[in-house]
């Protein structure tokens, strides 16, 4: 184009000067178009979290369990509490950061506060399958690094430290971070380089952990934070951690859990609840109502039945259950009759519940199903019962 008189300054485009729908793939040259002129989000694979359920969406056990003092899933789906002294009650709140898309967050609240020994440790983890995590490289030259983003909110203020540790080779790297304000929502990012030695197992076993601790005592803390990977000494692992369960006025919120390959975060990816669910149903599942916790209540449970009219007069009664999703192993069953009472089955004759119970029991565990066995007595014609089923990473480091 041609001008009279002086040409003017070019001037770079921007979105306000382009008509929604103007630019068309036949207008842009294959290959011209690369990662260095977009904003880092086009062509991102789905499921970049390596975090399940890091909005704290799915809670299937309960969304609230009090009185806990020992480790374990409690709440929240995938969320591992481990604790050595003091007792919290453990919750899915609604309490989250303002205008990010977030509607639960995990809440710990002190009940009872207490004075951590030497070797104890309070400590918020998820475990991760090493098969899941192949793309990573790990234990290469060209291992990547990883960023993790959170948000968090605790009244008590201070130095907090976050840990990936490598079970299957027993090395960790630590990095702090600070709780500037109390009681506020504050976004943290942390980057942790990419570790050259040690592969992850290529199976679905726990291969990585990440560590949010709470509190930690002197054997933890004695010695210089390990920023860098290394063979996990227990005194580098959480130096300088504050202690964030020693007064009943303390709690913490944790949301929006991100961890995902690279130097820098990203947006939190959101998941659709049904990807999420199943997700979570891959490492525990119940016959009980959402958010009921296993033995809590007298509703009726599965039934199965021997399929003969007039029922057995001597034997056992079998049956199977097959579960919603396959499992990331043979899962550990526990059987429930309806008042709650573990191990057994509530009788049934004709469809008509009776107030005994038989013993029952879980065989056959597979990945998908496992079959039921319960003692067989005069007209008894099916069972009824209940079932928990967990195959979660238990491994504690």
């Amino acid at each position: 184009m041609s001008y009279i008189g002086k040409t003017p300054t070019p001037a770079p485009l921007t979105s306000s000067d382009i008509t929604d729908g103007i630019i068309t793939s036949a207008k842009i040259t294959d290959g011209t178009i690369t990662s260095a002129d977009t904003d880092g989000t086009l062509g991102l694979p789905p499921f970049k979290n390596i975090i399940i359920n890091g909005d704290m969406s799915i809670s299937q056990r309960s969304t609230s369990a009090s009185s806990i003092t020992s480790t374990g899933y409690y709440t929240i789906d995938r969320w591992n509490w481990q604790s050595d002294y003091g007792t919290v009650t453990l919750s899915q709140d609604t309490d989250v950061p303002t205008g990010q898309g977030f509607a639960k967050s995990f809440k710990a609240d002190v009940t009872t506060a207490g004075t951590v020994g030497s070797g104890g440790t309070v400590v918020l983890r998820q475990k991760i399958e090493g098969q899941n995590l192949q793309y990573l490289k790990k234990g290469t030259s060209s291992a990547e690094s990883l960023t993790c983003s959170f948000w968090i909110k605790s009244t008590k203020t201070g130095t907090y430290i976050c840990e990936l540790f490598d079970a299957d080779n027993t090395r960790q790297i630590s990095k702090s971070y600070t709780v500037s304000s109390s009681n506020t929502w504050e976004k943290k990012e942390i980057t942790f380089a990419g570790d050259t030695t040690g592969a992850f197992g290529n199976d679905n076993a726990n291969s990585l952990q990440i560590n949010w601790y709470l509190s930690a005592g002197s054997d933890y803390t004695s010695g210089t934070l390990s920023t860098t990977w290394t063979s996990s000494t227990n005194v580098n692992r959480a130096v300088g951690q504050v202690d964030a369960q020693d007064n009943t006025s303390n709690n913490i919120y944790l949301t929006g859990i991100q961890l995902e390959a690279g130097t820098s975060a990203s947006d939190f990816e959101f998941l659709p609840v049904d990807v999420n669910t199943t997700r979570c149903l891959r490492y525990y599942q119940k016959s009980y109502a959402y958010a009921t916790a296993p033995g809590t209540n007298t509703t009726n449970g599965l039934h199965t039945t021997d399929g003969s009219a007039g029922g057995l007069t001597t034997g056992y009664l079998y049956g199977q259950i097959d579960l919603k999703e396959n499992m990331r192993a043979s899962p550990t069953v526990t059987l429930y009759d309806k008042a709650g009472n573990s191990g057994v089955c509530a009788r049934l004759n004709s469809g008509v519940a009776r107030t005994d119970s038989q013993n029952c029991s879980a065989g056959d565990i597979i990945e998908k199903s496992f079959s039921i066995t319960s003692t067989g007595t005069a007209n008894a014609g099916a069972i009824d019962v209940h079932f928990e089923a967990t195959a979660e990473l238990w491994l504690i480091q």
